[in-house]
């Protein structure tokens, strides 16, 4: 860890008095300018004191709560002072408040807490934390930057894993919409805040020496966890919020989706569409299998259903989805999952119903026209309105063979505003981080009830203890090559936020723009996600592609390749949620969590271990020909695409890297085996340019029963 000894010899020389004894938690003293208090936390377990520091340059305390009146800074001598070596409560009074500082350490963790008596009036509290010159942050969210998430992919963007120098509103905004109030420090030390109500962190933006963090609500409480190894504090913490779901292993198999089902009268080589389900589905199953294309998992986005939005009282669109009970049972013959796309509100009459109960909140407006006008959106803190939803929607289609479902728009959909009350009584902005839990706690209940453990959810909002209930998709991220760049980044976010299970669109969400190179890349990197999820491809597959080569050989080609890999390290990626159950140990891990000695490993976030076995180095960039690759000093590496070759840890290396290879290795004496990858690579080109034919599968699999 980074040398922290710069803080220790500022805060001796700004003590007006101590109070305490080295043996204590805390350290308590003034700045001599404005009587501002300085605490000094001292874990036992760690080297790094941790310094709620004065902001010098913006003349500011280190803890502060604020009313309408404005912000009141803790200062001057405490009233009381009550310490120990893992405890330490702090008291300090005015004419109007008592206010209590509040430290209990516990096995790495120390759990603080802020209040004050009376807490009328109160709606924010916040600190300053000293950060050293070359400090490391990550954590906090999925996305790249705050703001629109289009920053986060766009062109020319630097900003990678390192979120200093940044500021970060903990609110869930559309569509990469995981969070989690907590960040990591090279430090040695996580933080991570208690509760759902909105907040602020300046990341070393405002002042270079000070992470700023601001929360609303009437007191402020959380953890700081400790450790000279990084990855304790990301276990320790996944655990805290956790512990994560274990999916069952065929949710590590490959998947495929499309954002739009059409029934046509063909498939799409002019083939009549003679079966009797939707000719998309059907044209998926039956080429992935001509093909040899793995997959074990299919899911059907909106629109699905009849009436508003395609998505109304839970009742199939019969000419969308004719016969879609039987279709679901020819899926399952297939040994394929079914996944169906859900939303937290109603349409048709479940809507009139919604409202008639007071089972429905008022809804903040969606770049869908989706609105209060045309759709109910649930209180799920109102336990009648979950069960009733429960029964009438999500267990109705769980009956009909649905094995999860996709928990789209959570996070744009719920009022900012203190001004709406919800049936627990909080109010909408308290409840806008939480309404996602609640969401998905909702359905996994449902999906609990009726397939035991046999089931996966994945919305793509969450927040702290989402993960107990699901796996995530990381929203609607955009196609061009920075899009893929910011997946990379997310799928390690994630990991570090205590979200685990994490997949992403392959190829970008958004229609236009489909870039080939970049969706070939992709899919290599989506190999080593823990959730492979293939589409939507512009509502199109690589055999019906919207410009020449319309059946792309190439792209199909490197599918089969990495959705074979893919399965090849499903029992290995399912033993890893096990593991993340257990231990908090995440799945795709930084570098930096297995070797955080190595500077080369805080710097590199293009490459990261899948596992403690596999180190994948992730493309991004167009007409890249070949990539640089450290490998981690402490062990050996075998080349995955030559497995003669084996190379010493401690160096870059640099990895030819045509448009199908990603560089990946294999820690040396590692137990997988995934035998000749560039004899799988020519087998499924040639089984690619082999094109099927549809009306000879159509014949076997439906004309001949």
């Amino acid at each position: 860890m980074k040398n922290y000894a710069f803080f220790l010899i500022m805060l001796c020389s700004s003590f007006l008095f101590n109070r305490c004894q080295k043996d204590e938690l805390v350290k308590i003293s003034q700045n001599e300018e404005d009587g501002y208090v300085i605490l000094t936390l001292l874990p036992e377990d760690s080297q790094t004191p941790i310094l709620f520091s004065v902001d010098n340059t913006n003349k500011t305390g280190a803890i502060f709560f604020e009313t309408s009146e404005g912000k009141s800074w803790l200062k001057g001598e405490p009233f009381e002072i009550y310490s120990g070596s893992n405890n330490f409560q702090g008291v300090w009074k005015n004419e109007e408040r008592t206010v209590y500082i509040r430290f209990q350490e516990n096995n790495g963790k120390c759990v603080f807490r802020f209040e004050a008596n009376p807490a009328d009036g109160i709606y924010k509290w916040g600190m300053n934390i000293a950060a050293s010159e070359d400090e490391y942050f990550t954590g906090l969210f999925e996305r790249v930057v705050d703001g629109d998430q289009k920053e986060s992919w766009r062109e020319g963007i630097s900003e990678g894993m390192d979120l200093r120098g940044q500021e970060v509103d903990m609110i869930i905004k559309p569509t990469l919409s995981l969070y989690c109030p907590f960040y990591l420090s090279s430090l040695g030390y996580g933080l991570f805040i208690d509760g759902y109500w909105p907040g602020h962190y300046d990341i070393c933006k405002s002042n270079p020496d000070l992470v700023s963090i601001e929360f609303e609500g009437s007191s402020l409480s959380g953890v700081i966890y400790t450790s000279d190894t990084p990855a304790e504090i990301v276990k320790a913490h996944s655990l805290h919020v956790g512990p994560t779901i274990v999916p069952p292993k065929w949710a590590f198999l490959p998947w495929r989706w499309r954002d739009n089902h059409t029934n046509l009268d063909t498939y799409y080589d002019n083939t009549p569409a003679g079966a009797p389900y939707n000719s998309m589905v059907v044209e998926d199953i039956l080429m992935m299998g001509a093909l040899d294309i793995p997959c074990s998992v299919y899911w059907v986005d909106r629109p699905w259903a009849v009436g508003t939005h395609g998505y109304a009282d839970f009742e199939w669109d019969p000419d969308r989805f004719p016969e879609a009970e039987k279709m679901i049972e020819w899926i399952h013959s297939k040994d394929i999952k079914f996944l169906l796309w859900i939303a937290p509100w109603v349409t048709g009459d479940m809507k009139t119903i919604a409202e008639q109960k007071g089972y429905s909140l008022p809804m903040k407006n969606t770049h869908h026209n989706v609105d209060s006008s045309n759709a109910a959106l649930l209180d799920f803190t109102n336990p009648d309105a979950c069960e009733w939803w429960q029964i009438n929607g999500i267990e109705k289609m769980l009956k009909q063979g649905v094995n999860g479902f996709k928990l789209d728009r959570a996070e744009e959909t719920v009022p900012e505003t203190r001004n709406i009350v919800l049936h627990d009584g909080r109010t909408s902005r308290e409840v806008r981080n939480e309404y996602p839990v609640l969401y998905v706690k909702t359905v996994h209940e449902s999906c609990k009830k009726i397939h035991g453990d046999d089931f996966v959810l994945i919305p793509r909002a969450g927040y702290t203890g989402s993960s107990r209930y699901s796996g995530f998709w990381g929203g609607d991220i955009g196609s061009p090559p920075e899009g893929l760049r910011a997946a990379i980044i997310a799928v390690q976010r994630s990991s570090i936020l205590g979200f685990p299970i994490w997949g992403s669109d392959i190829g970008g969400y958004w229609q236009g723009d489909l870039d080939r190179e970049i969706c070939a890349r992709w899919l290599a990197f989506g190999c080593f996600n823990p959730i492979m999820e293939f589409g939507p491809t512009e509502d199109r597959a690589p055999w019906n592609m919207d410009t020449e080569p319309r059946y792309d050989t190439t792209l199909i080609a490197i599918w089969r390749l990495y959705a074979k890999i893919h399965t090849s390290l499903a029992d290995y990626s399912h033993n890893l949620a096990k593991e993340a159950n257990k231990t908090g140990m995440p799945i795709v891990r930084p570098l930096f969590l297995e070797f955080p000695e190595q500077k080369e490993c805080w710097n590199d976030w293009q490459t990261f271990l899948y596992g403690p076995d596999v180190l994948v180095s992730a493309i991004w960039q167009k007409g890249t020909t070949k990539q640089s690759v450290y490998l981690p000093a402490g062990c050996k590496w075998r080349d995955a695409w030559n497995t003669n070759m084996v190379f010493d840890g401690g160096q870059y290396l640099e990895v030819e890297t045509p448009v199908y290879k990603i560089p990946f290795f294999l820690r040396e004496n590692s137990e997988i085996e995934l035998g000749n990858l560039r004899r799988l690579y020519m087998e499924s080109f040639k089984l690619a340019n082999e094109i099927p034919d549809l009306q000879k599968l159509e014949t076997i699999y439906f004309n001949e029963n």
